[in-house]
């Protein structure tokens, strides 16, 4: 039987070096806080009725802030509903997750490679597949990425995306943020695989574990399985373990389903933020007031993008039709028709 280790870069128990500098490992600290303060706004606006349902990302900054910096501008990213970080640094401004969470049409970017994020649970791994194998037709140095949750391995979407991507050894990373709960379901009532990595053998490609709130380990694995995807060794699919320490969404109460005393090492020692603080102090290039400084700007930053994109025209109805046909069907033809002579 395989081994499946978990990939760690920081801490006593840690297994692998470290390969990333520490203007880096800054770079990457400083998003992980703008993510957080950017989702403590953006619940603030949904309990006010300013945005709507909102997937928070709290405790998982580490992996999507970490994994992203992996990535080339090139890369097309495959978000699910909970990668604002992520897509913030592939380009996308916050302003426009704003406008998602609005459900303003204005929220893609269109200069930045990454598809608009993904409700419904694994159907958009296909997609990353579609987009990597596209790539390697055309010969492009280019790989995609797809997220998703633990949740989403017991869809038939995401048996069906690692075949193909086996078959054709597409240039694809799929990324499972294993936070431990797929809504109120975890992950031992949903699959009897000891771990979500293994699934990888039975479609020919290669699996990985890493420790998900380690941000350094998360860059590493992703760059390393970006690096096989290049050199045409095929996809990889990384178990990234970590902990949502907030509920699922907003129309989610997780105190219906887990103990406050399960949170308490995740909100301490086993935080992202806490724990690449720490190696950053160590390593001289954190200082005890750095924090407090880097979260104002980010305050000041998240609210001039709350600003801009409340600044924007209000939606219109008829704005649900566009962006779905390159042809609009007659029946929705018919809807738009009707539509349009009711609005006074």
């Amino acid at each position: 039987m395989q081994a499946w280790p978990i990939y760690r870069v920081m801490g006593d128990d840690a297994n692998a070096p470290n390969l990333v500098s520490d203007d880096l490992a800054l770079r990457i600290y400083k998003d992980m806080v703008l993510l957080r303060t950017f989702d403590e706004k953006a619940l603030n606006l949904q309990r006010q009725g300013r945005v709507g349902t909102f997937p928070p990302s709290l405790g998982q900054e580490a992996t999507e802030i970490g994994s992203a910096y992996a990535l080339s501008k090139k890369d097309w990213l495959v978000p699910s509903y909970r990668d604002h970080g992520a897509l913030y640094v592939h380009g996308v401004p916050f302003e426009n997750v704003i406008l998602f969470a609005m459900g303003r049409a204005a929220s893609l970017a269109g200069d930045v490679r990454a598809l608009p994020s993904s409700i419904p649970i694994a159907t958009h791994l296909p997609h990353a597949v579609g987009l990597a194998m596209a790539m390697q037709m055309q010969g492009e140095e280019s790989v995609a990425i797809a997220y998703f949750g633990d949740g989403a391995t017991s869809e038939g979407d995401f048996h069906e995306a690692l075949n193909f991507a086996g078959v054709f050894k597409a240039p694809a990373i799929f990324l499972c943020q294993n936070n431990g709960w797929a809504i109120s379901v975890p992950v031992s009532r949903q699959t009897a695989s000891p771990t979500l990595a293994q699934k990888a053998v039975a479609y020919g490609i290669h699996g990985v574990r890493v420790d998900g709130n380690d941000a350094l380990a998360v860059y590493q694995t992703v760059k390393q399985a970006r690096e096989r995807a290049l050199s045409k060794e095929g996809p990889t699919l990384i178990e990234s373990l970590t902990y949502r320490l907030g509920p699922h969404t907003t129309a989610d109460d997780p105190t219906r389903y887990r103990q406050a005393e399960d949170l308490v090492p995740w909100r301490g020692e086993h935080d992202p933020i806490v724990r690449l603080g720490v190696y950053l102090e160590k390593q001289g290039v954190l200082g005890p007031k750095d924090l407090d400084g880097m979260k104002k700007d980010a305050q000041e930053w998240v609210n001039q993008a709350v600003e801009a994109a409340e600044a924007m025209p209000k939606v219109k109805p008829i704005e649900m039709f566009e962006h779905v046909y390159a042809v609009m069907p007659p029946r929705l033809v018919q809807q738009l028709q009707d539509l349009e002579g009711g609005v006074q």
